[in-house]
């Protein structure tokens, strides 16, 4: 078992940057994926990052070159760096974390965090 909590969400302004945390309950450095998804709305829960066990990191076109995944493993803490926020990064966003074939699928994650609401603003 793996209890997951996300923390660091609220309001920025368009441009600007913000990071969400998520704090795992066992070692960071022993969990094979762990992963940040968002959800906007009235829509389906989408991939954002993820980051293996290896040190490989995988973003999502929406995220590439302005977010970064980061795990901490002193900390047991997996971050997700957002820069150059846009109105449409609005969402909760989730920790996830799992031993996952196919990253961009949420039914492979075993584990979740509650959710932070991140809000960008024009």
């Amino acid at each position: 078992q793996v209890q997951l909590v996300e923390s660091g969400g609220g309001l920025a302004q368009a441009g600007g940057s913000l990071r969400i945390s998520c704090a795992a309950s066992r070692l960071t450095f022993a969990i094979d994926t762990m992963g940040w998804f968002r959800q906007a709305p009235g829509k389906e829960r989408e991939f954002v990052a993820a980051s293996r066990r290896s040190g490989d990191s995988f973003y999502a076109d929406s995220a590439k070159g302005r977010f970064t995944i980061a795990r901490d493993n002193t900390k047991n803490t997996v971050y997700l760096q957002m820069n150059s926020v846009k109105p449409e990064d609005t969402a909760v966003y989730y920790c996830a974390a799992g031993v996952v074939e196919n990253l961009v699928r949420p039914s492979e994650y075993s584990y979740w965090g509650q959710g932070t609401q991140v809000t960008v603003s024009s």
